[in-house]
């Protein structure tokens, strides 16, 4: 099997072929801005992907990573562009992707000293690395192959002093004499020079990846730690939309904004047209519907390992307006880029093979529904949930109905429809298998749906028949 080198050059050498120079990158959707227009599809994201290190760890290959996902009908990754790092057993991950082994860190800067003894890595930050910028260039082109899109995660705080003190940004690190500054003002407008930097760094991204229809931008993961300030957020997206101002070709830019839920109060750079919430509930979507700008639940765990918490908090979240999920697999590390490492505590989350599985099921689900019509309406379902359970109603008031309820046992719903005929098909989100199909005519208000009973939850697909 060739190197790493060897594979890059070869998927840069059909790169230009490859890239999608007259599809327009991956955008709202015009008709219903909820959710996304890509390849001239309607399209929600939906995926379970590795921890971030694709690109900056260079003992991960990507090449078989990407054929997973699409072979699992996932078409989305996350990834750290490489201005921010882990260490070996930052927050109890094993096999962390983001942190890579000495010497296999590579940086958007040009590394002039190796690590040896107490001799710390030196970059310069006044010039970019080439081969980081190939191999960004053959993540996306093979990602493109496999129709996954790409958020492309610009910073990330120093959440602790070890995480700062590998940085590259960090005055111990770099010929530059940047930054001697707390790591809590990195990411503020207090230090300009340092503040250009990263500013360069966001125009030369911007621009590589210009051709690409398969990116988005995301300002900084998790913006509410480390001393992150909304004033540099704003300048972050300014600098993405002025490089891109005169371009024919202009990406997204996905703003951070939350753990579980906040009502955005407020006002975003007008540049931004995602909301990502980390661990999400669907309060996050529900909430900021209103804003008619497309909402993501970015990331996933600390709710230990099990498929159906994940697989859950997935189908509450996108039938109640969210438009991206991204669960965060720790099945996938270099030595298993497949997605086959085994996933047990004390890793904070979940991932697999089934899982995955799972979220083809739900990603399927939603591309049967004619999505842009529709809207979140809990207040269609009255009553007759599992003691304890909660649901999620996406509906076409009138004419299309998709409802899911999280929690095992028996449900007997009942919901406000018109008056018709209706046919309902009850599925397993676990396997996406049909447990049972019915219909009614109803007279218009309340009715009371027949009785269905499942083990862990369910989904309901209900369809208002024309003309009758």
């Amino acid at each position: 099997m060739p190197g790493t080198a060897a594979l890059i050059a070869l998927v840069l050498s059909g790169w230009q072929a490859s890239t999608l120079s007259n599809s327009s990158p991956i955008c709202q959707h015009p008709d219903a801005p909820h959710y996304l227009l890509f390849r001239g599809k309607p399209t929600v994201l939906v995926t379970s992907g590795e921890h971030y290190g694709a690109l900056l760890n260079q003992d991960f290959d990507f090449i078989p990573y990407f054929k997973t996902l699409a072979h699992d009908g996932l078409n989305l990754t996350r990834i750290f562009s490489g201005t921010y790092r882990e260490v070996p057993g930052s927050f109890n991950i094993k096999a962390n992707t983001l942190a890579p082994k000495p010497g296999r860190y590579l940086a958007p800067w040009v590394k002039v000293q190796e690590a040896a003894g107490d001799r710390l890595e030196q970059f310069d930050l006044d010039r970019f690395e080439p081969a980081y910028f190939d191999r960004l260039k053959a993540l996306l082109t093979t990602a493109g192959e496999h129709g996954i899109v790409v958020e492309f995660v610009l910073f990330c705080p120093l959440y602790e002093e070890n995480l700062w003190a590998a940085n590259p940004m960090n005055a111990l690190n770099n010929v530059n004499g940047l930054a001697s500054c707390p790591r809590e003002e990195v990411y503020t407008l207090k230090h300009p020079a340092l503040l250009e930097k990263q500013l360069a760094f966001v125009r030369k991204a911007v621009t590589e990846l210009q051709a690409f229809d398969n990116v988005y931008f995301e300002i900084c993961n998790e913006p509410y730690f480390g001393g992150v300030t909304l004033d540099w957020q704003k300048r972050i997206a300014q600098e993405i939309a002025s490089t891109e101002q005169n371009e024919a070709r202009q990406h997204l830019i996905a703003q951070n904004i939350a753990n579980k839920s906040a009502k955005v109060q407020a006002a975003v750079h007008p540049a931004v047209k995602i909301l990502n919430f980390h661990y999400s509930e669907p309060a996050a979507a529900l909430e900021n519907y209103h804003l008619d700008l497309t909402l993501g639940d970015d990331e996933t765990g600390f709710a230990g390992t099990a498929n159906a918490t994940y697989r859950a908090e997935a189908w509450l979240f996108l039938l109640s307006g969210g438009a991206i999920y991204n669960n965060l697999d720790y099945s996938f590390t270099t030595e298993h880029e497949t997605g086959t490492a085994k996933v047990e505590d004390p890793t904070p989350g979940g991932g697999g093979a089934q899982l995955r599985a799972q979220l083809g099921v739900l990603k399927k689900f939603l591309e049967s529904l004619n999505l842009l019509k529709m809207r979140p309406e809990p207040a269609i379902l009255k009553a007759g949930l599992p003691e304890g359970a909660k649901a999620a109603v996406l509906a076409e008031p009138g004419r299309q109905y998709a409802v899911y309820v999280n929690k095992g046992g028996k449900a007997k719903l009942i919901l406000n429809l018109p008056a018709g005929t209706y046919t309902g098909t009850w599925v397993d989100p676990g396997t996406g298998n049909s447990l049972h199909e019915f219909e009614f005519m109803h007279v218009g208000d309340e009715i009371t749906l027949p009785e269905i009973e499942f083990p862990e939850d369910v989904a309901l697909n209900l369809i208002r028949n024309e003309g009758r």
